[in-house]
């Protein structure tokens, strides 16, 4: 069966363009063109992945983000204009998975998109869970325990702390944590690194200021720290 993926924008030849990319690509597609309306095809579509604009009349794409990361944690992927970079770090922080900056290419969108899709669909095997200290990841289950009490994270943050609990002290370089989540690295998308692990440290961390679990290796990237 073919993923679903929303496009929601308010530029109509945007839209259809985008729209014919994906439906090329093997996607089916519905469409939005504000964050209000997105809302409401999103309830009733509920589709795998989520293409948002943030300028948006009636509700922006923040707005959108906050709303619906409350109800449901479908990947999105921003669409943004290169002048928008304080706006793709708030989109970052919002729960965003990734960005693709305009103008974009079919092929690097459809790669964005296929990225973010298949590291939600990785086969695992049955029951397979990882504890370290004291968090517990239930890879089957999309899972996140602290001391017993369940943490609601996004795609990327879970994906992020799979990749850092499965090796505990190894230090992954911000690089080494793109290629192991998207398959390729993009401009820019180091920064993209650091705010996911912002993120996660404030859901899992007794002290996000002083990490416990999630630590800073200087000059090199991150680890879990061991037991």
């Amino acid at each position: 069966m073919s993923k679903t993926v929303l496009v929601v924008d308010d530029e109509t030849r945007l839209v259809s363009l985008v729209k014919a990319y994906l439906e090329q690509g093997g996607f089916r597609v519905v469409t939005a063109r504000n964050g209000r309306e997105a809302l409401f095809v999103a309830r009733q579509e509920k589709p795998d992945l989520i293409l948002l604009d943030i300028m948006m009349p009636e509700m922006d794409g923040h707005e959108f983000m906050r709303v619906h990361r409350q109800e449901r944690p479908t990947p999105i992927i921003l669409l943004t204009a290169k002048v928008e970079e304080d706006d793709k770090i708030i989109g970052l922080e919002l729960g965003a998975d990734d960005y693709v900056t305009k103008p974009f290419s079919p092929r690097e969108l459809l790669a964005r998109v296929r990225a973010v899709l298949r590291r939600g669909s990785q086969e695992v095997p049955a029951g397979l869970r990882l504890h370290v200290a004291d968090v517990t990841l239930d890879l089957e289950r999309f899972l996140v325990e602290v001391n017993g009490e369940r943490v609601d994270l996004t795609r990327s943050e879970f994906d992020l702390l799979a990749v850092l609990m499965g090796s505990p002290g190894r230090a992954f370089s911000r690089l080494d944590l793109l290629d192991r989540l998207q398959g390729t690295t993009f401009e820019g998308s180091e920064r993209t690194v650091d705010v996911h692990i912002k993120n996660l440290r404030s859901k899992i961390e007794p002290n996000p200021r002083q990490p416990r679990y999630v630590e800073t290796v200087y000059g090199v990237g991150y680890r879990f720290a061991p037991e």
